[in-house]
């Protein structure tokens, strides 16, 4: 049998490790800076999955939008019952159509600003008696 040698490329392995982490850090501020700026649209980055997003929390995505902090992030997540820490890349195809849906949904901008009330996080209204519900559209 031949042996072959592998030859490790120059530099410790922590090292290398070190500047693969800062290459994925930098990557992951220009794309958040992108999205806070307007100039990636966060439903894009949840469906392509580029690499720089893979290993990132959907919470972490979402908040680097404008007017997105933890609570409402926290309260849109609640809705598919998914886990803030839930990465990017380990999403289902279906997760990812549903997220994007949704996102597509809500108003984003300064001149669409809407705060969102409690009752836009519930469950869906057809549970509801019809007599209450009207009751609930008249108010």
């Amino acid at each position: 049998m031949n042996a072959t040698a592998t030859i490790a490329p120059a530099g410790p392995q922590y090292m290398r490790a070190l500047e693969r982490a800062n290459q994925v850090r930098l990557a992951r501020a220009g794309l958040k800076r992108r999205v806070a700026l307007g100039e990636v649209d966060v439903a894009a980055v949840i469906l392509d999955c580029p690499w720089e997003a893979d290993s990132m929390a959907v919470a972490d995505l979402l908040m680097s939008q404008r007017r997105w902090g933890q609570t409402r992030c926290r309260k849109f997540l609640a809705q598919i019952a998914m886990s803030e820490k839930k990465t990017i890349g380990s999403m289902t195809d279906r997760q990812r159509r549903t997220l994007a849906a949704m996102l597509n949904a809500v108003p984003h901008g300064a001149d669409q600003a809407v705060e969102l009330s409690p009752r836009q996080y519930r469950a869906p209204v057809h549970h509801v008696p019809r007599e209450r519900r009207a009751m609930a559209l008249s108010r």
